[in-house]
């Protein structure tokens, strides 16, 4: 993988700990952070999608937080682009690039890139075209006219589901090829690079997905990832939802919904903005929100880690087995060795933690729950 640039990919479930970690690490690796999360893309979105804090980015550089209004709508294919503008501009600088985040999908499409099919550019006036289209002759006129074209596609979908059929149709119309040629791995993601990652497969409950792709990637990445028993994570999720209700999350919604927040826009769809939206508009009590966000988030942690479990790349670390000073060692320590072989490694970082447990600290998949043991990486 030679002239490649070197990425260090930090994955796992949301309330894991990976902005510590990832903190640490680029504080002594001299790393800046590339975010791959969908929602920490949109402004004044920062108690719910648990933004890093000013501080904390002042302290490390950060890379495509804020970029848009709430209101606008963002696709993976955009965050593609600026996140490859920022990885080539920390690489001029001389430093390395940690890519980090919740959103699994925009991670792998920047280190493995889109599905040909994907690299259709998305077309606001088409889709609206489209849209009306439905509206006066209704989804199934659409559907049939899609059968014509792309019978494949039109077959895997149901008649009724408008926004995939609208992109299927939007794909043929730009390109001249049915989205069915993109493959079936690819429409079991359901990828759309168009649309935004809250759309996919993973946030729809979908986590089916192909294993460790064959291809040697975008970037020359060395992959880690952190992860802690089921018990754990659900207990650190309830903790961080009731510290982000104390930090002002109904007050930043209602804020939100006072400047014209549009409630289909996708950025509404965020895990604690639905949720409190649902609340202040008297469909749910505070506790009731409260419950379901909490609910919710699990069920997201879950098809995270559903999502990376089978990619063989990645080398996972239990939190709850290791401090973060620990993991942060053995990471920086294996990464080196791997992106500087032959280095003295002792004059470049502290020694790595000692125990009585002589294995090495990576797992080969993050399942560390109380009932099963995760084989060694």
């Amino acid at each position: 993988m030679a002239g490649k640039a070197m990425v260090l990919v930090l994955v796992g479930p949301t309330a894991v700990g990976k902005t510590e970690v990832a903190l640490r690490l680029a504080e002594r690796l001299q790393a800046e952070i590339v975010s791959a999360d969908s929602m920490q893309v949109y402004r004044g979105m920062d108690i719910g999608t648990a933004k890093p804090t000013p501080a904390e980015r002042q302290l490390v550089p950060h890379h495509l937080i804020d970029l848009v209004d709430p209101g606008v709508p963002f696709s993976v294919a955009q965050y593609v682009q600026l996140a490859d503008q920022a990885l080539a501009q920390i690489q001029t600088r001389g430093r390395l690039a940690i890519l980090t985040g919740g959103t699994a999908f925009y991670v792998q499409a920047v280190i493995d890139g889109l599905p040909a099919g994907a690299t259709a550019p998305p077309n606001p006036e088409l889709r609206r075209q489209l849209l009306l289209e439905a509206e006066c002759l209704g989804t199934e006129a659409l559907h049939q006219r899609l059968a014509q074209v792309d019978p494949e596609s039109a077959a895997r979908l149901h008649p009724h589901d408008r926004r995939r059929i609208i992109r299927a149709l939007e794909i043929y119309l730009q390109t001249g090829r049915p989205r069915s040629c993109e493959g079936a791995a690819t429409w079991a993601r359901d990828v759309d690079a168009s649309a935004p990652a809250s759309d996919s497969a993973l946030s729809q409950g979908r986590s089916t997905r192909p294993a460790t792709p064959a291809t040697s990637g975008r970037y020359n990445a060395c992959w880690f990832g952190l992860t802690r028993p089921r018990r754990s994570l659900y207990e650190r999720i309830a903790q961080r939802v009731h510290l982000q209700l104390e930090a002002g999350l109904v007050d930043e919604v209602r804020r939100l919904l006072q400047q014209g927040w549009d409630p289909d826009a996708t950025s509404q769809q965020a895990l604690g903005y639905k949720e409190m939206v649902a609340y202040l508009r008297g469909r749910l009590t505070l506790a009731e929100a409260t419950e379901l966000l909490i609910r919710s988030t699990r069920h997201y942690a879950k098809r995270q880690l559903s999502w990376w479990r089978r990619d063989s790349r990645i080398r996972w670390l239990d939190l709850d087995r290791w401090s973060v000073d620990q993991a942060v060692a053995w990471i920086s320590r294996a990464f080196l060795a791997e992106a500087a072989p032959g280095v003295d490694l002792a004059s470049l970082i502290s020694p790595v933690p000692t125990s009585p447990d002589t294995r090495s600290p990576f797992l080969a998949t993050p399942d560390v729950d109380e009932r099963t043991t995760s084989p060694e990486w």
